[in-house]
């Protein structure tokens, strides 16, 4: 299977692992599985920080090439194929980390793995908790 994780899922998966169900830790956590984190969850991440919203964040921020190798993660490319699907999700979600996360998991056929009940809602996104 493979995994997308969302942003809070993978500041979990590497801070919190108990926050995760239990689920959505064993589905990471398994070899035969493939998980990916998008850029938008460094770029979120690193954007919350700044803001101040995410005061613990500095030492994820840092390190986020070696928080990836933690999980066995791969980095997924944010491509123009994945930003011209989020612009034309039929969605009122306003969130772009959100839209740009769905419209990957959508594009790539992964599984979105969050607790987000807004993205569990919109149905052509699988998702996982």
């Amino acid at each position: 299977m493979k995994l997308l994780l969302d942003t809070h899922t993978f500041l979990w998966a590497i801070a919190e692992p108990r926050r995760l169900s239990t689920k959505a830790r064993n589905a990471i956590t398994k070899l035969d599985n493939q998980v990916f984190v998008s850029p938008v969850t460094a770029y979120e991440l690193s954007y919350k920080h700044r803001l101040g919203r995410l005061p613990a964040g500095a030492a994820i921020v840092a390190s986020f090439g070696r928080q990836l190798a933690h999980l066995y993660a791969s980095e997924i490319p944010l491509s123009a194929s994945h930003s011209l699907a989020a612009g034309q999700l039929d969605w009122d979600h306003k969130d772009p980390f959100d839209r740009l996360l769905a419209a990957q998991a959508m594009v790539e056929g992964f599984s979105l793995v969050t607790a987000d009940d807004a993205l569990h809602a919109f149905e052509p996104v699988a998702t996982l908790w």
